[in-house]
């Protein structure tokens, strides 16, 4: 894969952390009238049992399966890493298989980060169609504010808190130009999210071995760039 493919893989990726952020919202209690046409009040309570459930750790980590399947490629493109989320300073995305690269994912874009340590190069975020939206919304979820997630998606869901699954289709259409759809499964930690682009571009996430995290190594504490 070139540079230039990895460098749009990852902005793609970006959107896709935006939404496991989602399963860590401290707090996650839907308001009475956040519930619209399609979300029934039933169907919002579960969303918050979902959410509260998995609300108890400050963070996660993981080791995850990527496949993307791009229109634009004849096969998927598979990568295989670890991942650390923390819902107060980021995401440490680090690939292990076909190639070895960290990228570290906040709110002021995405930077890759190379054996030495030496940024060597950063990406905006903003620089992708609909990644500063899904940014913005889960920002405002990780503060307490559900209503985020319902003015932009319409939320459906079913199972239990125990194991669930859970659809989030766009309802503003700036959003809708970029992302068709996102679902997500899980139990105690999130397990698979796909994430299916306007385009047809369909990128789909597994996770194994998902441990709590309350603070990052000192190492990890580097990668995002605090002392």
């Amino acid at each position: 894969m070139g540079t230039m493919n990895r460098g749009a893989s990852v902005l793609r990726i970006a959107g896709v952390i935006g939404t496991i952020g989602a399963t860590c919202v401290p707090g996650w209690v839907a308001p009475a009238h956040a519930a619209t046409a399609n979300t029934a009040p039933a169907n919002a309570a579960l969303v918050s049992q979902i959410a509260a459930h998995l609300a108890q750790p400050k963070g996660v980590r993981s080791q995850f399966t990527q496949t993307q399947t791009l229109a634009a490629m004849k096969q998927p493109l598979v990568s295989n890493g670890t991942l650390l989320f923390l819902r107060e300073r980021g995401v440490i995305w680090q690939i292990d298989t076909p190639y070895k690269a960290t990228y570290v994912i906040t709110d002021a874009g995405v930077v890759q980060v190379d054996a030495s340590g030496r940024r060597a190069s950063t990406h905006s975020a903003q620089g992708t169609r609909g990644v500063a939206q899904v940014s913005k919304m889960m920002r405002a979820m990780l503060g307490g504010d559900l209503s985020a997630l319902y003015s932009q998606f319409d939320v459906s869901a079913e199972g239990s808190a125990a194991q669930w699954r859970m659809r989030l289709t766009p309802n503003q259409p700036q959003l809708a130009q970029s992302i068709k759809g996102l679902d997500m499964s899980g139990g105690a930690y999130l397990q698979s999210l796909r994430i299916t682009l306007a385009n047809g571009d369909v990128t789909k996430l597994e996770f194994a071995n998902s441990t709590a995290v309350a603070e990052p190594t000192p190492d990890e504490r580097s990668l995002f760039g605090a002392p």
